[in-house]
């Protein structure tokens, strides 16, 4: 079983990234308003992107990554329609 990247596009309009290992999981989790504080406080949200690894360590370094960019870059670097 693979890991997955993810960004959500908050309420706020703000973007959330994280890793999962079961995106439908997460997602429901992060609905009902037990996943992290973050979106919680910042609910509704919708998923605009989500990319598989074969593994945790590629997942979090991917991430990693993507939390570093500027908002702009996500936008352009992962073809988001925001």
């Amino acid at each position: 079983m693979g890991y997955f990247v993810y960004v959500l596009l908050c309420s706020d309009n703000s973007l959330y990234s994280g890793i999962t290992n079961d995106l439908e999981k997460r997602m429901r989790v992060h609905q009902d308003g037990k996943g992290s504080k973050y979106v919680r406080s910042r609910l509704p949200f919708i998923i605009v992107y989500s990319e598989e690894h074969p593994n945790k360590s590629s997942a979090g370094k991917r991430e990693n990554e993507i939390k570093h960019w500027r908002r702009e870059k996500k936008i352009k670097e992962l073809c988001l329609k925001i």
